[in-house]
């Protein structure tokens, strides 16, 4: 790991501080990694962990089995279409969005843009929509995935269609519709793809997720088949079946309903999938901050660093020191908006102006915190390119 550091440190040498980067030799043995993983089935890409138009292009044109993106915005939707991109499917529902973003216009010009729904008030706002563009608006039904053990709710809350019959409800109610259609399905298993089971120095609840995430696997295969099976009775057929996510690509594929997978942060692998029992990807992306004080012997105060991740706060959604191996963050701190002290007895000779390079606990937050990636390969950086922030995009 010292080597590593030297490494980076001798390639990002003179460039100013801070930056981000993305090491593509290590990317393009995760794409791989990923790819042997989902064992021939394809992968759509999650663009809210990549937010890089460059990167997404070379992750499709890597291996034939990643197809499409996984978008989750409207106006972002529209835009990759505009760079180039299709078969797009916008993962949160759109309301006010749909008619702003461009989305029907695209739709009109032949892109395959798939919008979300889980209720019919979705649908009823879509179907104006459509009528008023004059196009047919694809959408897929959103299934809640979640799994409700006596005394837990395993999962995250996002559908109220749990059952096959509300599913058929919402179905039926798209047919009667001039301008959405029903093109698929999507059952995200959240707490199956999203929540470490591997997490050091917690052996008791690595026990516990381990059998929840055992006893959800089988539970919402049954729920997934079963929706389908209803609306393949009742006359539908869904063109796709979307499901799982990073840490749940074995158990998703093995899902004979399910026709696609959905892979973000293994790309970039941040800190929080470093953790997981049945892979381990490799650090590709991270950030660099600059020691700028030395308040005390071992203490070395950069300059910002503070970009939590989303979610329930908690001290893993906090980014951590990488390289130098051996630093920390300082509990009582932590990571902060315009200062971060790291403490750090190594043996690498950090002085002012040295880097300490960090990563992200998760993936989508490096590039709205950059305005470009710097591409290293082979000990030289190769490219600069901007992120959706450095396109001046802004979604949410």
């Amino acid at each position: 790991m010292q080597d590593r550091y030297r490494y980076y440190k001798r390639v990002f040498r003179g460039r100013p501080l801070p930056f981000a980067y993305v090491d593509l030799d290590l990317f393009d043995e995760n794409t791989k990694a990923i790819a042997a993983r989902a064992n021939g089935a394809p992968v759509r890409i999650a663009s809210k962990s990549i937010r890089c138009v460059a990167l997404m292009r070379r992750i499709l044109e890597d291996d034939a089995h990643f197809r499409g993106v996984m978008a989750y915005s409207a106006r972002e939707a529209a835009l990759l279409a505009a760079e180039g991109f299709d078969d797009i499917l916008v993962a949160y529902p759109v309301l006010s969005e749909v008619t702003s973003s461009g989305v029907c216009d695209a739709i009109r010009a032949g892109k395959r843009i798939v919008l979300m729904i889980d209720c019919n008030d979705h649908v009823r706002r879509l179907e104006r929509a459509g009528a008023d563009a004059r196009v047919k608006i694809p959408v897929c039904l959103d299934i809640d995935m979640a799994s409700r053990f006596p005394g837990i709710y395993f999962g995250v809350r996002r559908s109220p269609v749990r059952t096959p019959d509300q599913a058929v409800a919402v179905a039926r109610y798209i047919r009667r519709c001039k301008h959405v259609s029903l093109d698929g399905l999507m059952g995200y298993e959240a707490q199956i793809a999203g929540l470490p089971d591997y997490a050091p120095r917690a052996v008791l609840k690595n026990g516990l997720v381990a059998v929840l995430k055992w006893r959800s696997i089988q539970e919402v295969a049954r729920r997934r088949a079963a929706v389908v099976a209803a609306l393949r009775e009742d006359g539908f057929e869904p063109r796709f079946v979307n499901g799982g996510g990073t840490g749940s690509v074995e158990s998703t594929r093995e899902d004979a309903t399910v026709t696609e997978l959905t892979v973000g942060s293994g790309f970039f692998s941040p800190a929080l999938f470093d953790h997981y029992q049945r892979f381990k990807h490799a650090p590709a992306a991270g950030f660099a901050v600059e020691v700028v004080r030395r308040p005390e012997p071992g203490v070395y105060t950069c300059q910002g660093g503070g970009y939590i991740a989303s979610g329930a706060a908690a001290p893993d959604k906090l980014p951590q020191p990488y390289l130098p191996e051996g630093a920390r963050l300082i509990v009582q701190e932590g990571a902060g908006e315009v200062q971060t002290p790291v403490r750090y007895d190594g043996p690498e000779k950090l002085g002012l102006g040295d880097p300490v390079f960090m990563r992200h606990a998760k993936a989508g937050e490096l590039c709205e915190r950059f305005n470009t990636l710097l591409l290293v390969s082979r000990g030289r950086i190769i490219e600069e390119t901007p992120t959706y922030r450095g396109q001046g995009w802004c979604f949410l």
